[in-house]
Order: C-alpha cells, then structure tokens, then sequence
C-alpha cells in the first residue's frame, strides 16, 4: 500500500580513496595497523608542521567526478580547473587540529548525475519492474577524514580512546540532490557508486572498514489536499541527517523508519511540524533497536566558518589532467550491462550479475562466448559451473586453473552430458589441474556416442513404464514429460539431454 507521503531524501556519500599514503603527509594509508602507529606531526596536527597535497588523491577524484558526470572546477569567475582547500572549523575528540581540510565553494567536481536501475527485472519478478532513475550530484570535494572515537559500549561507562590513524586519510564526500524518493532508491545508488568505484581503482568501498559511509538526509512532503488548496500543495518536514548507517541494509531501514516517524510527528502538530519552524537534527541510528536516536541540531555551513587554508596552494586542474582520468574510465557498468544485453541476449538480470561480478568476470565471459559463439550459452555455462565452483574453493577468476579458451573447450565438449557430469568433471579439474581429457580419463565421464534408435527404444520404453506421466502430459499437464526424461537419463547415464528431451516429444506425439 503506498504511503500518505512522499519521502525525499539526499545522499553524503564519504569514500576512502586508494592511495598509498595519506592525504597531506606520508603516513601509511592501511587498514588495520595497530592504534596510533600510522601518525606524524602532520596528521597529528601538531605545531610547525606543514601538509604537502597528494597528488594521486586529486587524480582519482577525476576519474570518479567524470565517472559521475561532473564538471571539473569549472566555476564562475575563476580560471577553467581552480579549486583550493578550505578550513572546516569544529571541535571533536578525533580531530586533533579542531578543523578539517576539505573543499567549500570551488569544489574539484560539481553539477553531475548518475543513472541508477531500481529493483532490476530478477527471477520472479515480472518485466518492466524495474525502472530507472536519473539522481543529480551537487558535488564530490576531497577532505582530510577524521579519527575514530572507540567507546567502551560494556555498559559501565568506561573510558572513550581515540585512535588517530584514520586521521588525514583522502575522502572524496559524494552530496547528492534531494532526488531519491524510497530506501529502494538509495540502496540502488549506493550499490551503482559502490560498483562503479571499486571498478575504476579508485576506492575498496569497504563498508565494514569505514572505507564506504554514508549519511541520509530524510524529510517528508505531505499532501494538502483540501478545499481551497492549490493542486500539489504539500507541508515538508523538518530535515533529520541520519549518521551511523555502516551497510546498505542499515540505510534501507533507518530511511524507512525516519520518514514513519516525521509523518506521525507531523500527525501530531501539523502546522508546528513543518521545516522552518524546526530545526533540522542530526540523529545516530541504533540498528539493534531499529530506531534513530536525536542527537543534536544539524550545523549550518556558517556554523563552520570555512575560510581558505594558508597552508595549501589552489589546485589548478589542467585539460590534460583531465583527458588523462577520462581516457582511464573504461566501460562503465550501465553501458556494460546494456552491451550484453543486446550483443550476447543476456537477460537484465544475467547482464546485471556478470557486471557486479567485476570486469576480469565480464572478460572471461566475452572470451567464453567469442570461442563458443552463443553468448546465453557462455553465461548459463560459467553461472551454473564456474561461480559455485570458485566460491567454493574461495577463488577468483583470475586465478582459476581453468581458462576461458579451455572453458569454452570445456562448454562444447561436455555439451551431451548432465549437469552432474559436468559439475563433477569441472571439479576435477580444478581440484588437479588438469585438463579436460585428463579429467575424463580419471573419472570415466565421457559423452556416449548417440545411437539414436537405441536412445528411441530406451524412450519407448519409459513411456511405457510411466502411464500416468503420460495421461497427465495428455491432459495439458506439459511438465508430466519431465517424468519420462528422468527416466530415461538415469537409465542412459551421458544421454545428451538435447537429443531425449526431442525424442520423447516425437515418441509423446505418437502416443
């Protein structure tokens, strides 16, 4: 049932960036050092010591803004490619200089968009449910991340340590427009950029590491439909920024709860509860309650009061620069997904699966089909083989014994048999790293050469053997033939599964 409201929510989208040091000194950027080992006087704040840029930090915020569809430092009264750095002043155990270095008015990518599918067609969904959704960005500015407060959460108020090793690594902070209207939509975001960064190099978007974070602002708009009213009128709520969201599960939820109750709120006070006559707030949401919790009034950007770092020089991005980050995109994957689509028959679905997968999948995929020449067939084959099989064994494709060119020998030579076999013999292989022949040889598994008029007499006999399958297939029940095809593959063990299903019809015919 739809809600009495619509639910508005914008993206702050916080990434790591995959450099190798920090983001104005050279400390190690790592995850999982040992409290405080990874600082210097930099990083540390402390008194005389001056931050140098890192260059390969502004290289990957290109190649995401281009990603995003932004414009690069393209701002009115400036040079084409200035951006500077700015002090954001607030004060937070965790931020030992009392401000952050980030970008203010003259970000280094603004004014872009992405385009997102919503709920993709998948098994058991019908056609055309999915939809897509085009989310503006306002911005992605590079800042300086703070630490990390560790809270004794025993219950007996115990002491809060500060670990200072996150301090000063490069974040690309992702805002975008108010355009997403359900926690469907949101998640959808987040997956595509999660994708889409770890695609490009230019961050892990490990959420469970801090590397990928994320705060939604939610408010609703609600309806005033009454006598005198303007058609579309509508009250908006105040604007609640959620924090505290560490996986896309989490953001569904809290955005779901957040838009439930501002509307029982508004409910409650609809003239008081409305934006600007409340202020906006900043909540923790508690996911082992499944509540978000008030924690203070959200700062306004004056509340900052960023002035420029004198410590830093603008950063002047040159056409080359740029040119250089476009030219590294590849494909990116909406246009990949469309492309198998229409070039190799892959449902939405498939399509959708192979790309999350990552591009070294979608290759061995496209070589897979080239050398079988049906792309569907190539895609059934690695999806129902190849995938639980290196899931099991806790591999990548990359580093799977087996290689396309011998996958695809694999795919037309092992065509007649089961899924079993097939199953099996794959497992062979890669459990010791031999060859397709070898692994036949060693199991015994090979395709039986097809004696059609024995395969026929095997079949009538099934039929024979099985009445009720075939009055049931008589009666319209067409799925009643599976009977008889079972029969007879456990009876031809290496039929090909092909050549049964088609004698069993004409046999079926006869009857």
């Amino acid at each position: 049932m739809a809600e009495p409201y619509t639910t508005v929510v914008g993206l702050e989208v916080h990434v790591q960036l995959l450099t190798r040091t920090k983001l104005f000194c050279g400390c190690p950027n790592r995850f999982g050092l040992p409290p405080n080992t990874a600082t210097c006087p930099v990083c540390l704040g402390l008194p005389g010591s001056l931050p140098v840029m890192n260059r390969e930090a502004v290289r990957l915020a290109l190649k995401a803004g281009l990603a995003l569809n932004c414009a690069i430092a393209s701002h009115p009264g400036q040079p084409p490619g200035f951006t500077k750095w700015d002090r954001k002043n607030y004060f937070y155990p965790d931020l030992p200089k009392n401000y952050q270095v980030s970008q203010y008015d003259l970000p280094v990518c603004h004014d872009g968009w992405l385009e997102v599918e919503v709920a993709p067609a998948s098994p058991g969904r019908q056609p055309g449910e999915g939809y897509s959704k085009r989310v503006g960005i306002i911005r992605a500015h590079l800042e300086e991340d703070a630490g990390k407060n560790l809270h004794d959460e025993s219950g007996r108020g115990g002491d809060t340590r500060v670990d200072l090793n996150r301090t000063g690594t490069p974040l690309l902070e992702i805002v975008t427009r108010p355009d997403l209207n359900s926690a469907d939509e949101a998640v959808a975001f987040l997956e595509e950029v999660r994708l889409m960064l770890r695609e490009l190099g230019v961050s892990d978007c490990e959420m469970q590491e801090g590397s990928l974070r994320c705060d939604a602002n939610v408010n609703i708009h609600v309806p005033l439909a009454s006598p005198g009213r303007e058609p579309g009128e509508y009250a908006a709520t105040p604007l609640t920024e959620v924090k505290n969201l560490n996986s896309f599960r989490a953001v569904g939820r809290a955005i779901q709860y957040e838009a439930a109750r501002q509307y029982e709120a508004f409910r409650a006070d609809p003239e008081g509860y409305r934006i600007g006559k409340v202020a906006k707030s900043t909540a923790g949401w508690d996911d082992a309650r499944g509540r978000a919790e008030v924690q203070r009034h959200k700062e306004e950007a004056a509340d900052y009061r960023y002035f420029p770092d004198p410590d830093l020089v603008p950063v002047v991005v040159s056409a080359e620069q740029v040119e250089a980050a476009r030219t590294g995109l590849g494909e990116l994957p909406r246009a990949q997904r469309a492309r198998l689509q229409s070039q190799y028959g892959l449902s939405a679905y498939d399509a959708g699966v192979f790309v999350a997968k990552g591009r070294p999948v979608v290759a061995y995929l496209e070589a897979v089909a080239a050398a079988v020449g049906d792309g569907k067939a190539a895609a059934n084959r690695i999806a129902d083989l190849v995938f639980p099989a290196l899931s099991a064994r806790g591999e990548e494709i990359g580093a799977s014994p087996v290689s396309a060119a011998a996958f695809a020998d694999f795919v037309q030579r092992t065509a007649p048999l089961t899924k079993q076999d097939r199953v099996d013999l794959l497992g062979h292989m890669l459990e010791h790293g031999v060859d397709l022949t070898a692994a036949m040889d060693a199991t015994g598994i090979k395709p039986q050469e097809l004696d059609e008029a024995a395969l026929r007499a095997a079949v009538a006999s099934a039929i024979a053997a099985n009445p009720k399958a075939v009055a049931d297939f008589k009666a319209g029940k067409a799925a009643a033939k599976m009977a008889i095809v079972g029969a007879v593959m456990r009876a031809n063990k290496g039929a090909p599964n092909e050549a049964v299903r088609r004698l069993v019809d004409e046999e079926l015919a006869r009857v």
